[in-house]
């Protein structure tokens, strides 16, 4: 099997990685060979295409250049990053466009990292639009009856699409979207507003939900079904989403939480482990749709262009829990 070859060594490149987000502008006086985007790309799980199961296409962008001279002059001590609005077009008949609000920024905030270790919560959900929750989305909308009449709730959504698409096209009873960082249910609350024509009868909301919190008796039990994706990475987190997971959950009559994770080295092993340990039940499906096996399969033997596609990354699994 042929193996990808990156010129410098992982953990070299991936400290670059981190440097030119920390950093304003590239450093200057760097080797031509430590600015190879191959090789950044090479090593880097940040994809703009993904999948490519839903159309998109960008509807408007910010000026960059404008909040940077805010930030400058010291007249803003928060500038606002650069953002795009993005119009999603469902692959379904009759099916509304939705239009998601998100950052497209290639450094980071300090204040980002601040929030972090305030909440206890990674920043992953506002680094970009991840490709497990466009196979998620598109999951959702192939299997629109699992949800109709149903109580939904996403877990860790970043920007929201899944929910959205769900609270959109499946006529279910009630759609909470949630992430446990305050600034990302921030975008998902101006996402909910954005599309909230689209959303019929079904009730929608954004929650700030800490899988680890005590205080959230007025949710317990209360959902049939549970969606996340690619939220198992860090190992960390796994008791506490393991506890929500059954919290969450109804006790009577048929629930489930379905995730989408990759394997990601050992960390979904582990996952599955502790939801054994919580008396929680599991399956695991490797080729559960034929559209997302087609373009797994083109990646994998480089029929589409994907340059730091791997197997145990990059393609999510189809976990499905149940009490």
């Amino acid at each position: 099997m042929e193996t990808r070859r990156t010129t410098g060594k992982a953990s070299s490149l991936r400290w670059q990685i981190l440097r030119q987000a920390l950093l304003r502008r590239p450093p200057p006086h760097i080797p031509e060979e430590d600015q190879s985007e191959t090789s950044i790309k090479s090593i880097s799980r940040k994809t703009s295409r993904g999948f490519n199961l839903i159309p998109c296409q960008l509807v408007e962008q910010n000026d960059a250049v404008a909040v940077e001279e805010t930030n400058l002059s010291g007249s803003d001590d928060h500038p606002r990053p650069r953002e795009a609005r993005l119009c999603y077009t469902l692959p379904t008949e009759g099916a509304p466009t939705l239009f998601l609000t998100q950052r497209v920024e290639e450094r980071a905030y300090l204040g980002d990292f601040e929030i972090c270790n305030r909440y206890n919560v990674d920043n992953t959900g506002l680094v970009c639009h991840w490709p497990s929750e466009e196979v998620l989305a598109y999951f959702c909308l192939s299997h629109a009856d699992m949800f109709r009449s149903k109580r939904v709730i996403e877990l860790g959504s970043g920007y929201g699409l899944a929910g959205l698409v769900i609270a959109a096209i499946t006529e279910a009873v009630e759609v909470v979207i949630s992430d446990g960082n305050p600034q990302v249910v921030d975008y998902i609350q101006r996402n909910i507003d954005a599309n909230s024509g689209a959303f019929g009868a079904t009730r929608v909301s954004s929650m700030t939900l800490h899988w680890d919190q005590e205080e959230i008796s007025n949710i317990s039990n209360a959902f049939d079904v549970i969606i996340a994706s690619d939220c198992t990475f860090f190992k960390e987190f796994h008791n506490g989403l393991a506890r929500i997971i059954r919290f969450l959950l109804k006790k009577e009559g048929p629930s489930e939480a379905i995730f989408l994770s990759p394997k990601r080295g050992n960390s979904l092993d582990k996952f599955l482990e502790t939801i054994k340990q919580n008396a929680l039940s599991f399956s695991v499906t490797e080729n559960y749709n034929a559209e997302v096996w087609k373009h797994h399969q083109a990646f994998m033997h480089g029929k589409d262009s994907w340059p730091s596609y791997e197997k145990d990354h990059c393609y999510p699994l189809l976990v499905r829990i149940t009490i």
